[in-house]
């Protein structure tokens, strides 16, 4: 053993040797200039991946020798005691609770009354039924007006619907009564007497039924179902009865995916008024439509290959019209850089059906005398761009060129002669509708912001330019619309908001002192605003106020808007 120890030593000692001599060697190396011409630029490709499970390359591996631990304890007297630990306390936010119910009231000038109440219950744990009451009225009391301007609306909505594994459905009721006034009377043109103002009722009332159903499946061939049935009627005979059911089927085909759209939508109706002499109008329309089309996906390209065949039956007074009519339903989509920057573009064109009904919700100031026409969009052709400027900034840019044959414009009523005594839409104070053919190129840009979680903006922008056939304007259609809105939750507590809209020029040929002549209705813009405050996790105030500035535009010819408005109420949350 001493021998052993007495090698290890002079192999020690020779090592420091020549560790002493190589410093000595060392000492005086002259110096050298290096020219540095690129540093280092280290790529994925030099860096190795570690190996999970290292591979030894030894050709035999050496056993280990095996070590035996022995413990030698004895007790250590201490003092120390450990105390218990505890968890750090966490600030949770309170869940907030949700409820199935609300009720919500508000009044306001002009003799407003705005009321809603929703109720929904679970029936089982697939099942549930539901419904929604509404009323907005008020009193009117327009500066100027020298016929009642008052305006009631309550409509009534129940639900019924179940939610299955495989598919769900749902049916709905409603019902809605509707009363306006032709308060637009053209005082200055007529000069009637107080006695024969006097003698006018411009009453309308309208009124709406409707059942219908929806039904979607997973899984399946079939993919969903829409039908409904419509009875619309107004104080002065006039009744139209629409009916329409929308299946869908989407059928996979290797890797791409087939789907057909069937449409049948029927309208028709009669209206016991005289229109320009002509007697009782009645009219039905039966559009039967099929729309083929073929979805393409492929990385960042998306297309949908498609086209729209219908055949119209159609009858207006005894004179049959029937037609076919064949669309494009081409839309494509590529991401030029990622969801940054989408560019889209389509050509589509639709057979679209009219109806009293649909006239009424866009101008509930018609008379009851229309023609019913559906209209041929023959294509709208669009190309745009969307995406986000950033996280929270989303925009979407759209140029588009229309053609459409049979477009319905609204016309006062003294243009197209109707005069019939007595009745409270004859007196230039009422809206026929005329068809012609409309050519429009738009364009429209819209920008959304969410600038936090509790700060939203929005803004939106459209300008069109019409070219019609045969008449002198495109009757009563702005050239441009703009619209803005932002949200803010002040607090947990408060919240407020504001929107305004910008509507252009638009044209009627209307009843002056010069006589029938055009008119231009003035642009206009409203601003509204609305707070509110949420005094618990069921009950909320709010105060809403309209039209701000006070502006009493034109809706209309001789349309004029309530002036300022405001609102005020609450709304109530609650379960059963």
């Amino acid at each position: 053993m001493k021998t052993k120890f007495r090698y290890i030593a002079i192999a020690v000692a020779f090592a420091g040797m020549q560790d002493a001599f190589a410093q000595k060697k060392d000492e005086n190396i002259g110096t050298e200039v290096v020219n540095v011409v690129k540093p280092y630029t280290p790529t994925i490709s030099d860096a190795f991946k570690v190996k999970e499970t290292p591979v030894i390359e030894d050709d035999e591996n050496t056993q280990k020798e095996e070590i035996k631990y022995n413990i030698f304890s004895f007790p250590v007297a201490s003092t120390f005691a450990p105390a218990k630990g505890r968890a750090a306390a966490v600030d949770k936010e309170a869940k907030e609770k949700y409820f199935n119910n609300y009720a919500t009231l508000g009044v306001g000038n002009y003799g407003t009354i705005n009321a809603e109440l929703f109720v929904t219950e679970n029936v089982s744990d697939t099942d549930y039924m539901g419904g929604m009451l509404r009323h907005l009225s008020s009193q009117g009391g327009i500066e100027g007006v020298l016929l009642d301007d008052q305006y009631y609306n309550t409509s009534l909505d129940l639900t019924y619907g179940s939610r299955q594994q495989g598919y769900n459905w749902s049916t709905d009721l409603g019902y809605q009564n509707q009363v306006y006034n032709w308060y637009g009377l053209p005082q200055d043109y007529l000069q009637l007497t107080p006695a024969a103002i006097a003698a006018i009722d411009p009453k309308q009332t309208y009124n709406t039924f409707y059942i219908g159903g929806k039904i979607a499946t997973k899984d399946s061939y079939f993919h969903n179902a829409s039908a409904q049935y419509k009875r619309f009627w107004d104080a002065f005979g006039s009744a139209e009865n629409r009916f329409f059911i929308t299946p869908s089927l989407d059928i996979p085909i290797m890797s791409e995916k087939i789907k057909v759209d069937f449409v049948a939508d029927y309208v028709g109706g009669t209206f016991e008024q005289d229109a320009i002499n002509m007697g009782d109008l009645s009219y039905n329309y039966f559009n039967l439509g099929i729309q083929p089309s073929l979805l393409y996906q492929k990385e960042d390209l998306s297309v949908q290959l498609g086209a729209g065949i219908f055949y119209s039956m159609g009858k207006m007074n005894k004179a049959t019209d029937n037609k076919l009519f064949v669309y494009p339903q081409v839309k494509a989509s590529y991401k030029l850089v990622g969801d940054l920057m989408v560019a889209y573009a389509g050509a589509e064109g639709t057979l679209r059906q009219n109806s009293y009904a649909d006239f009424v919700s866009q101008n509930p100031f018609a008379s009851p005398t229309q023609y019913i026409a559906p209209t041929d969009q023959k294509y709208d052709i669009y190309v745009g761009l969307k995406g986000k400027l950033a996280s929270t900034v989303a925009y979407n840019i759209r140029g588009s060129y229309m053609n459409e044959d049979n477009h319905a414009f609204f016309l006062n009523n003294a243009a197209l002669g109707i005069a019939i005594d007595n009745d409270g839409y004859s007196h230039g104070n009422s809206f026929g509708v005329i068809y012609d053919n409309l050519k429009t190129f738009s364009f429209f840009g819209e920008l959304k912001a969410d600038f936090s979680q509790k700060v939203h903006f929005g803004i939106n922008g459209s300008y069109y330019n019409y070219s019609v056939e045969n008449l002198d304007e495109a009757w009563n259609l702005p050239q441009m619309k703009v619209g803005a809105s932002l949200d803010v939750d002040i607090t947990d507590k408060w919240y407020t908001g504001t929107n305004i809209f910008f509507v252009g020029d638009r044209k009627d040929f209307a009843p002056t002192n010069e006589g029938m002549q055009t008119v231009t209705l003035k642009s206009y813009f409203d601003l509204n605003a609305h707070a509110g405050y949420k005094y618990n996790e069921r009950l909320t105030g709010f105060l809403k106020l309209n039209n701000i500035t006070g502006q009493n535009y034109e809706r209309w010819v001789n349309y004029q808007v309530q002036g300022f408005q405001f609102l005020i109420g609450a709304s109530y949350k609650f379960n059963f």
